[in-house]
């Protein structure tokens, strides 16, 4: 790489160039392992379960959008020769006849996904690609891609998959122009279309926010799918002949435009300030597509003109803090290969339709690529993350209320660290008696701890949770919980309150459940209701039995892990030295109740390293109305927690916290039902 300019990029010395040549070396370090047609492109790694056909197709979709973005961004210019290579591989790929032939779309379910990448490849570089292609291949092309029209897609962020490949058809294939084409064909583009935008509508939030399909499912899926799409597919030129038809209507640009400005906000501030995303939700093998939101609001105007709407700076700082995250960490490996993993190959965190190639959806991180050097995201000054800035009037933390997600948001600036605190995700629906998804759950995420992803804790969580111990079955789950309470506080300080039926299941297994938990008979326990009042790196957590709690209670604090094994610095509290010299503190401090401390560890159940430890304290049962307080600790530094004190009158409930600032709330009254028999 090219020197950094820490003039233009005071944060991360990360400039156009630098993006440029790490996608082009992403592509360069394909090559290897690209068959000799250039059809399909298989790193080395697992097959998923669609089978290598599927895989190699992946590999070559995913990184020909990496192509299209460095092609569209430099007006077809191409040193390293990638048009031709592409090419050459489409064309080998989309003939039925040749050996390498893609599954097809009406046959094979990835490959509906991947042609959604083809789509946008071809669209952001027509007169270099498409343009050029022979009638026979565009012919096959075109052919190839409306198997999608008709076909079934889950109303999930799958349904984008298809909207932009009929996009592409309208401005492609004549076929689907009214003027000229064939009425049943043109009908059933329009019916999917508008079905398809119908889900995406059913899906779509408050904020800018959507969750994946009907269930509880909030994750980054929210950024590389549905805050980004809308605004790739309003570029293509096939949109232009869908608003000349009336289905893409200007009210419609305006909505798609107000969520995306929204939520580039908040996704903003869920980035540590080392450019560490949220570890939380499924296919984090994506890695810098987390970068896609920063950039989707670049390419929708948002920082266009002399009063920005979000300032082009900031979404740099965002977008090149992420990339910086993983280049200082391993990635890309050796070989300049994106794996199946984090930092390194961890393949335990790859869902079973992930493949070899599935990472190359980082090419969604790369957005940016697409404007011009002279664009002011790429010619602004960096400007700090709001993990950066802090509150205002100088202070070092903030708070803040995220609704859809049900998260309460705590940044510090001293350590950088973004936590979330959840009390409104679960990928399930209230009333759900599922096992906790380790990745959807747990009552925290952050940008430095990871929960477990496999081993023994992902049937039996004991990270970041409030359960009650069965002698058989192990720790309960929390899945199916409701949402009591959301509350910004002041601007450092904000409440989440939610209620627990406690539950057992019974599956078989014992692979992660990265999507929804996994379902069998259910054993039903008792009810508990969790408040958490969040300031700083503390979260003071109170838990009130609604029911006669026979078991014993346990509190799981935040998970550390990394190279070498966290030590302990109290009763339940631990130290850990990260790969970068800095240190990590995690802690339990009983506030109310008989709590015994303890330390839970595994081994390699982490991305983050091979050692992982977690706090725990460890009480009796208790009888209804009973409630028990826990100072909960996660920071760059030890736990600040003298002078913490919770006192509680009735329902009403006053905290102080170290500084002798005090938080007042109440505790609601809850009417629990007995489970049918």
């Amino acid at each position: 790489m090219t020197d950094r300019d820490h003039r233009l990029s005071p944060c991360t010395g990360l400039v156009r160039e630098h993006w440029q040549g790490v996608a082009d070396q992403l592509l360069l370090a394909l090559r290897p392992h690209t068959s000799a047609d250039g059809a399909r492109i298989l790193p080395p790694g697992r097959f998923s379960s669609s089978g290598p056909a599927s895989d190699g197709l992946e590999g070559f979709a995913r990184s020909f959008l990496i192509v299209a973005l460095l092609i569209a961004g430099e007006d077809g210019r191409d040193p390293s020769g990638h048009i031709a290579q592409y090419a050459r591989g489409l064309t080998a790929g989309v003939d039925p006849d040749s050996a390498t032939a893609w599954p097809r779309p009406a046959s094979t379910g990835q490959a509906k996904v991947e042609a959604a990448s083809i789509a946008l490849g071809l669209d952001l570089t027509r007169p270099w690609i498409w343009d050029h292609l022979s009638e026979r291949t565009q012919a096959h092309t075109l052919d190839w891609l409306r198997e999608v029209i008709g076909t079934e897609y889950p109303p999930i962020n799958w349904v984008w998959f298809r909207i932009v490949v009929l996009t592409f058809l309208r401005g492609a294939d004549p076929r689907y122009d009214p003027a000229c084409g064939a009425g049943e064909d043109v009908e059933a583009l329009r019916a999917d279309l508008r079905q398809d935008l119908a889900v995406h509508e059913a899906c779509a939030r408050e904020g800018g926010w959507f969750t994946d399909g009907a269930e509880r499912a909030v994750d980054h899926y929210g950024t590389w799918a549905f805050a980004v799409f809308p605004t790739l597919w309003r570029r293509m030129r096939g949109a232009d002949e869908l608003r000349a038809d009336g289905l893409l209507l200007p009210a419609d640009d305006e909505r798609h435009r107000e969520r995306l400005a929204r939520f580039a906000v908040d996704a903003m501030g869920l980035i540590g300030a080392d450019g560490g995303p949220l570890i939380q939700g499924r296919s984090l093998i994506y890695r810098m597509a987390v970068a896609a939101a920063p950039w989707a609001a670049a390419l929708e105007g948002l920082a266009d003109g002399p009063q920005p709407r979000i300032d082009p700076g900031a979404l740099r700082r965002a977008a090149s803090g992420v990339l910086e995250h993983f280049l200082t960490r391993g990635v890309p490996d050796g070989e300049g290969l994106l794996t199946l993993g984090w930092f390194h190959e961890f393949g335990e965190m790859a869902q079973s339709y992930s493949g070899p190639g599935s990472p190359y959806w980082a090419a969604k991180g790369f957005l940016g690529l697409a404007l011009p050097a002279d664009h002011a995201v790429w010619t602004a000054v960096e400007e700090p993350l709001p993990v950066e800035r802090g509150g205002s009037g100088g202070r070092q933390d903030a708070a803040q209320i995220l609704p859809v997600p049900g998260w309460l948001v705590s940044r510090t600036r001293e350590d950088g660290i973004v936590r979330v605190i959840n009390h409104g995700t679960d990928h399930a629906l209230p009333g759900s008696r599922r096992t906790d998804a380790p990745l959807y759950a747990r009552l925290g995420y952050s940008t430095v701890t990871s929960p477990p992803m496999t081993g023994p804790d992902v049937l039996d969580p004991r990270d970041q949770t409030v359960a009650v111990v069965h002698p058989e079955h192990g720790w309960s789950h929390r899945t199916g919980f409701e949402t009591l309470a959301l509350e910004q506080i002041d601007e450092s300080t904000g409440l989440g309150i939610s209620r627990q039926r406690c539950h057992w299941v019974l599956t078989e297994g014992t692979g992660g459940d990265h999507g929804s938990g996994r379902g069998g008979e259910v054993i039903e326990g008792p009810v508990l209701t969790v408040a958490s009042v969040v300031r700083g790196d503390l979260e003071v957590r109170m838990v009130r039995a609604e029911t006669d709690v026979d078991l014993p209670l346990a509190i799981a604090g935040w998970p550390l892990s990394g190279p070498d094994p966290a030590t302990r610095t109290g009763p339940a509290g631990l130290q850990l030295t990260r790969s970068d010299g800095t240190t990590l503190h995690s802690s339990l401090t009983p506030l109310r109740g008989e709590l015994a401390p303890a330390v839970h560890r595994e081994g390699a159940v982490s991305p983050l390293g091979p050692h992982l430890a977690v706090p725990h304290l460890l009480g009796e049962g208790v009888p209804a109305g009973t409630v028990c307080a826990v100072a909960v600790h996660l920071g760059g530094r030890p736990a600040r927690v003298e002078g913490t004190a919770v006192e509680i009158v009735g329902d009403s409930v006053r905290v102080t916290w170290p500084d002798e600032s005090v938080t007042e709330l109440s505790l609601p009254v809850v009417q629990v039902s007995r489970p049918a028999d």
